[in-house]
């Protein structure tokens, strides 16, 4: 197995270590000794959370407030570095914000570190700032199973169904019926009582629900249509998109202010901000419905992963990444800093004839990077299957 990287790492948020390029245009193999091993990559706003197979959690890129969780210096980190303070525990999903970062444990427990200016650590308002990771007493009691973290605000999604919430909730964000004030412990969203959840997301200041019989609700900012919901208001509730209803939608993927849905058929809609292209539909509008792809129909996509503003799709029949939206930095891998509205296959080794025993196993985006993992069908009985985020 391999990772490739590309996009910005101003900052050292790709890993490479030293280099003199900021923008990385398209695919490069990570020379890192546990790049093979990694199952999955979260993109803060300018720092990254590599997990691997067996649990461990490394970090690069920015530390301004201590997002990486070395308990060291403010210092960036070029290369992927271990949190040792997590080396007793096995991490099985990772989550970041712009600057704050979130850890969950195979025991269902949560750390948090990193910013805290809005209470999105969990931790109450006692420090601006957390640079190791600590655990988050206000849910301790509960087994989280999925985590999801927008710019300054957090959802953990527990065993039995329950949605929690905290942090920034200047746009209602948070679905506990207030906007304004912030909520530093994590809080019941009681409106969704008796609704069992299976599948949460977060784009910058908005959320997303879906329950086990289908159903998905939206709430947070609205500003440009990014819940779906046919109008530009923001919502302090879970608010239901009747519209999707019957798409069967089973994964959601957010940017900064609009939204990507993959649906059980392998169809992608999206909603929300579309000046840079970040929306796939040929044009630089909003849309305030969630509107079909159509470059991408007649594929089947398994994968959908979103940047600050732009997207990417996997579709396994084609052995292909697309990637559309803002591409200044190279985040769409394309060889070029220009920005498009329609989906562009991305430039990696995996797309050559010659390469051809390279499968894409799972793409991976945020900020203004992107990651993919690998699989190499040549090797020794490795089970060579794209991963595929409509199951779950």
């Amino acid at each position: 197995m391999a990772l490739y990287c590309w996009g910005s790492t101003v900052h050292g948020e790709l890993g490479l270590g030293g280099i003199e390029e900021e923008q990385i245009m398209t695919p490069r193999e990570m020379d890192w000794s546990q790049a093979a091993n990694v199952q999955q990559a979260a993109c803060g706003g300018s720092h990254t959370l590599l997990l691997t197979n067996d649990g461990k959690l490394y970090t690069c890129g920015n530390n301004d407030h201590g997002q990486l969780g070395h308990d060291t210096n403010n210092l960036p980190n070029k290369r992927p570095q271990f949190i040792s303070a997590l080396e007793n525990y096995i991490v099985t999903q990772v989550s970041c914000g712009l600057s704050h970062s979130l850890a969950l444990t195979n025991w269902g427990q949560l750390f948090s570190w990193g910013s805290n200016a809005t209470g999105q650590l969990g931790h109450d308002l006692d420090m601006v700032s957390y640079p190791a990771p600590r655990m988050i007493k206000s849910i301790a009691t509960k087994t989280v199973v999925q985590i999801s973290c927008g710019h300054s605000h957090c959802l953990a999604l527990t065993n039995s169904g329950e949605l929690f919430t905290w942090g920034a909730n200047e746009y209602g964000q948070l679905g506990l019926g207030t906007t304004g004030k912030k909520v530093p412990t994590a809080t019941l969203v009681k409106s969704l009582a008796g609704i069992p959840i299976a599948f949460i997301a977060c784009g910058g200041n908005h959320s997303f629900a879906v329950s086990k019989s289908g159903a998905i609700f939206g709430w947070g900012k609205n500003t440009f249509g990014q819940l779906g919901l046919n109008d530009l208001d923001s919502r302090c509730y879970p608010t239901q998109l009747k519209t999707l209803r019957s798409l069967g939608v089973r994964y959601i993927s957010c940017g900064d202010d609009f939204s990507v849905f993959l649906t059980q058929e392998g169809g992608v809609f999206t909603c929300g901000l579309g000046s840079f292209g970040q929306l796939g539909h040929g044009t630089h509008g909003n849309e305030i419905l969630p509107r079909m792809v159509f470059e991408l129909m007649g594929s089947k996509i398994t994968q959908i992963a979103c940047g600050r503003k732009h997207t990417l799709a996997f579709v396994p029949s084609r052995g292909k990444v697309y990637g559309f939206g803002l591409g200044g930095v190279g985040q769409l891998g394309v060889g070029s800093s220009v920005s498009f509205n329609t989906p562009q296959i991305v430039r990696g080794p995996w797309i050559d004839a010659a390469q051809s025993t390279l499968i894409v196993g799972k793409i991976f985006s945020g900020g203004d990077r992107c990651f993919v993992s690998l699989l190499s069908d040549a090797s020794a009985g490795e089970a060579c299957v794209s991963a595929d985020f409509r199951l779950y």
